[in-house]
C-alpha cells in the first residue's frame, strides 16, 4: 500500500463523521499503516470508513491546523485517478465500505475542490464504486461544484470551525465567514429544498453537516449552539460536530490549553436535545458565564429544575413530554406509547422491559399517579 495514503490517513483525526470524535479516535484500526475508522450511519449501519485528504499541502495558516502553511512537518499529496485505484483496492479486499474525502487548499477553494470531484467522479463512473462518499466542500467553492458534489456523495460538509465572524478570525484569519463557510452550505439547503435531485448518483440529494473547533477561540457553548441551533432550523443540517480544541506544535496556539473532552461531550448532548428531543435553545441549562455545566448531563440539569417536583405522568404524556424525561429518547418514548395501549404502565420493571434507563427516569416520572422512585422493589 502508497505509504502516503498511511500519512494522509493518520492525520484526519479532527475530522468526524457518524461518530464524535472522542468515540472514533479511541477505536480505529490499521491496514497496512492506512487508517480505518468505525462510524455508524443514520440508518444505524456500522461501517469502516476510509477517511483521508487527497493533499497535505496548504496555502493558508489557521492558527490552530496542523496543515497550516509554513509549518514543518511531512506532506503528500495524491492525484485523483491514483487515489481512486488505492481505495478501491482497499474496497475489493472488504478492508474499507466507505470514504470521507478532504484535503488542504492548495491553488484556491476551486482547484481543490474540482479535484475533489475528479476523484469521486472517477470512483463513481469509471469504478462503479456505490458505497458511502462523505465529500467535503472547500472554502471559495462555485456553487455548480456544491451541487455536482451533492450528486456524487451521500454526504457534504462545510466546516465553519468558529460560530460567528469574530471568533473565526482568531482561528483562521484568512477564511471569510459568510462568502466561504456559510454561503456553501445555504446553497445546499437551497438546492435540496428547489431542484429535483435529477442527476444525482442514488436518486437523492447528500445531507449536509459542519464541524466546530470547541474552545479554540474563547467562544461559549451558547455561541456554539446558537449557530447549530440555526443550522438545523435553516441549514437542513443533519448533525454538527465539535472538535475539543488540542494543541498542536509549530503553530500559533501551541501553548494555549487543551478544551476539556467532557465539554465536546456536553456540546453534542445539548446539540441532540436541540435536533431530536424538541428542545429550543432558551431551555438549555447554561450558567452564568454561558457554558453549559461540565459536572452533569444538560437533559438532566433540565429535569432537575423543571420535572423533580412535577414529575410526568408516563400513561398520559405527550411523545414531547415524554421526550424530556432523562433516559427516554424518541424510539423509547414511541414505545411506551405503544404498551400503554395494552395496559396501564405502574411499575418500573415494565419500563425497564422496553428498554428504558429507569433508574434514571424515576426522579421524574409517576406511574398511574404514584412516584416512581417509591415503587423500586427490593426482590
Amino acid at each position: 500500500m502508497d505509504n502516503r495514503l498511511g500519512l494522509l490517513s493518520s492525520q484526519m483525526n479532527f475530522e468526524a463523521d457518524g461518530l464524535p470524535v472522542s468515540h472514533v479516535n479511541s477505536t480505529c484500526s490499521r491496514v497496512k499503516d492506512v487508517v480505518i475508522h468505525p462510524a455508524v450511519m443514520p440508518n444505524g449501519r456500522k461501517t469502516r470508513l476510509l477517511k483521508t485528504l487527497l493533499s497535505s499541502a496548504c496555502e493558508r495558516d489557521c492558527f490552530y491546523c496542523p496543515f497550516r502553511a509554513g509549518r514543518d512537518f511531512r506532506r503528500a499529496t495524491f492525484a485523483p485517478e491514483e487515489f481512486a485505484r488505492l481505495f478501491m483496492q482497499l474496497h475489493k479486499a472488504d478492508l474499507a465500505d466507505g470514504l470521507f474525502i478532504s484535503s488542504a487548499l492548495a491553488g484556491g477553494g476551486i482547484r481543490t475542490q474540482e479535484k475533489l470531484l475528479d476523484t469521486a467522479e472517477i470512483l463513481r463512473g469509471k469504478m462503479g464504486f456505490r458505497g458511502y462518499i462523505h465529500l467535503k466542500i472547500m472554502p471559495g467553492a462555485e456553487k455548480g461544484q456544491v451541487m455536482r458534489a451533492m450528486q456524487l456523495a451521500d454526504r457534504v460538509s462545510v466546516n465553519l470551525e468558529a460560530p460567528n465572524k469574530a471568533r473565526l478570525a482568531k482561528l483562521a484569519p484568512r477564511k471569510v465567514f459568510w462568502e466561504e463557510l456559510l454561503q456553501p452550505l445555504r446553497w445546499v439547503d437551497e438546492i435540496r429544498r428547489e431542484k429535483a435531485p435529477q442527476g444525482a448518483f442514488k436518486g437523492k440529494w447528500a445531507s449536509s453537516t459542519t464541524q466546530f473547533v470547541a474552545g479554540g477561540a474563547g467562544e461559549s457553548d451558547l455561541e456554539l449552539l446558537s449557530t447549530t441551533s440555526r443550522g438545523y432550523k435553516d441549514l437542513g443540517l443533519a448533525r454538527t460536530y465539535f472538535m475539543a480544541f488540542n494543541p498542536v506544535p509549530d503553530t500559533p496556539m501551541e501553548n494555549k490549553s487543551p478544551t476539556p473532552a467532557l465539554r465536546e461531550l456536553r456540546l453534542y448532548q445539548a446539540s441532540f436535545l436541540l435536533r431530536d428531543y424538541g428542545f429550543d435553545l432558551e431551555e438549555l441549562p447554561f450558567a452564568s458565564d454561558e457554558n453549559l455545566p461540565l459536572p452533569i448531563d444538560p437533559k438532566e440539569a433540565w429535569a432537575e429544575i423543571h420535572l423533580k417536583h412535577t414529575p410526568i405522568e408516563v400513561n398520559d404524556a405527550t411523545p414531547r413530554e415524554l421526550l424530556r424525561v432523562p433516559g427516554i429518547g424518541p424510539k423509547l418514548a414511541q414505545k411506551i406509547i405503544r404498551a400503554r395501549r395494552v395496559r396501564q404502565l405502574r411499575d418500573l420493571s415494565q419500563l425497564k422491559k422496553l428498554g428504558i434507563a429507569s433508574k434514571r427516569a424515576a426522579p421524574f416520572i409517576l406511574l398511574d399517579g404514584k412516584k416512581a422512585a417509591s415503587q423500586v422493589r427490593l426482590f
